[in-house]
């Protein structure tokens, strides 16, 4: 196949290329650089099934694909809120743009969704018929309602015009390629660990997240891509392991052997208090479920950002 993947220098983006290209398909990538590196494809840049275009999902392109992943969006609190403003644009002009793209070629979009779209929930574990308890008018709606405004749009245009669209609720992802800064709790420990610095808990960190390491991720991504099943639903994909967010920090700093201090700060504001995938779909639908558990996966990011730092 030809696949032309939106966001491809960012984290998953890089590696979903790689994997694709792994698996002998062209794979087309598109990234404005805003937070995505050339560093994440260094490792694929020269093959010669991969090209980069630098381009601004906002606005409209012609290209030629089978498949449309869209992955073009910040999604650390700190990149998203930075510029409010683009963010709900490019989730919003991305999709339409992507899907503009997906029904010209005939081609299986995948829009990549998030646990976001829950907000902060008053059920738990989070099942894909739960409609979520969402601030519209937020600090973090310009992502959530952003996302869930561009799964809207999936299912309009496959219910009016037949666009094969494929949407993916991400649940927390860590692993390899994440960047130094992004601001997400997972590589915001394991670097405040390996510099010796404090760690910094939002809260009193009895807020619960699920940790998904990105190879199981991956793995579930493509079982969508490539189902041949009718998938007219959105579907989880996550780990549902919860973990509280102190309980991490420790497994953090055992795992790299730290000396650094857990230190507590202010929550933000509509920070989730729980988040935990019912991913009962996936397994049924695709098969899948993650392999690998906090602790392998803590360790192998920790080995990535030691070789970085």
């Amino acid at each position: 196949m030809k696949v032309l993947i939106t966001g491809a220098a960012g984290f998953l983006g890089s590696h979903l290329s790689a994997s694709l290209l792994d698996e002998g398909h062209q794979v087309i990538g598109l990234d404005d650089f805003s937070t995505g590196s050339m560093e994440n494809l260094l490792k694929i840049k020269k093959n010669i099934n991969f090209q980069i275009i630098e381009h601004d999902v906002r606005e409209p392109i012609e290209i030629e694909a089978d498949a449309i992943l869209n992955f073009a969006c910040p999604a650390s609190p700190i990149h998203y809120q930075a510029d409010p403003v683009k963010t709900i644009e490019t989730n919003f002009l991305g999709i339409i743009n992507m899907l503009h793209l997906a029904k010209k070629n005939g081609a299986i979009l995948l829009q990549a969704s998030t646990s976001e779209i829950y907000g902060d929930p008053t059920i738990s574990p989070q099942n894909e018929s739960y409609w979520g308890n969402v601030n519209p008018i937020g600090i973090r709606s310009c992502y959530d309602e952003g996302k869930r405004a561009a799964e809207t749009l999936c299912f309009d245009y496959r219910r009016q015009y037949g666009v094969d669209t494929r949407v993916i609720r991400i649940f927390n992802t860590y692993g390899p390629n994440m960047a130094v800064g992004d601001g997400r709790v997972v590589s915001n420990f394991i670097v405040q660990a390996l510099q010796g610095k404090d760690i910094t808990i939002y809260g009193d960190g009895s807020q619960t997240r699920s940790f998904c390491f990105v190879s199981d991720l991956v793995d579930g991504i493509l079982k969508v891509l490539f189902s041949e099943k009718i998938i007219d639903f959105p579907i989880n994909l996550g780990n549902p392991n919860e973990f509280s967010v102190l309980e991490l920090a420790k497994t953090v700093l055992e795992i790299t052997k730290s000396n650094s201090k857990i230190v507590f700060k202010e929550l933000p504001g509509d920070d989730p208090k729980q988040r935990k995938p019912d991913i009962s779909l996936a397994t049924k639908v695709l098969n899948w479920s993650p392999n690998i558990q906090l602790t392998e996966g803590v360790t192998k990011t920790s080995k990535y950002f030691s070789q970085i730092i």
